[in-house]
C-alpha cells in the first residue's frame, strides 16, 4: 500500500510503500517519552520504498538500553515526529502512523514492549502482544 504524509506544518513530506499488516503499537518507555503519549503507533517501510518529497528532518540519535543507536527524525519547525531508523544505511524506516494521510486505514495489528505498558492503558483489542520486541 502506498501512503503519503508529513508533518503538521507541511515542511516535511514523504511517500512510502508499507504493509498494513505490519502496523504496531509500541509501549516502550522511549516511545512514551519521545511521543509525549502512552504509546506510539508505527508502520515499517523498506528504505527502497521510502522517499522524502519535501524538507529535511532534524535528527536526534538515541541509544536504547540494548546499546542500539536509532535516529529519531522530526520536523525542525513544528517538531512532528516523522520516523525512526538505524543510524547507518537503514534497511527500514518506522513511520509514525499519525503523520500518514491514510492513517485511518492503518489499524494496529500487534503490540510490542507490553511489559512497559502503562497500567491505565486499557485493552486495545489487539490479540498479538509481546512483552518485549
Amino acid at each position: 500500500m502506498q501512503i503519503e504524509g508529513g508533518c503538521h506544518c507541511g515542511q516535511i513530506r514523504y511517500r512510502a510503500e508499507v504493509d498494513p499488516k505490519m502496523v504496531a503499537i509500541c509501549h516502550c518507555s522511549d516511545c512514551q517519552a519521545l511521543s509525549g503519549s502512552a504509546f506510539r503507533t508505527i508502520v515499517p517501510a523498506p528504505s527502497a520504498g521510502f522517499e522524502l518529497l519535501a524538507g529535511e528532518p532534524r535528527r536526534y540519535v538515541k541509544t536504547a538500553a540494548s546499546g542500539n543507536r536509532r535516529v529519531q527524525a522530526f520536523c525542525p519547525e513544528c517538531g512532528t515526529p516523522i520516523y525512526s531508523c538505524a543510524e547507518q544505511d537503514p534497511p527500514m524506516y518506522n513511520i509514525r502512523v499519525g503523520t500518514a494521510m491514510q492513517r485511518a486505514l492503518l489499524a494496529p495489528q500487534r503490540q510490542i514492549w507490553c511489559q512497559s505498558r502503562l497500567a491505565w492503558v486499557g485493552d486495545l483489542g489487539i490479540a498479538n502482544q509481546s512483552e518485549r520486541q
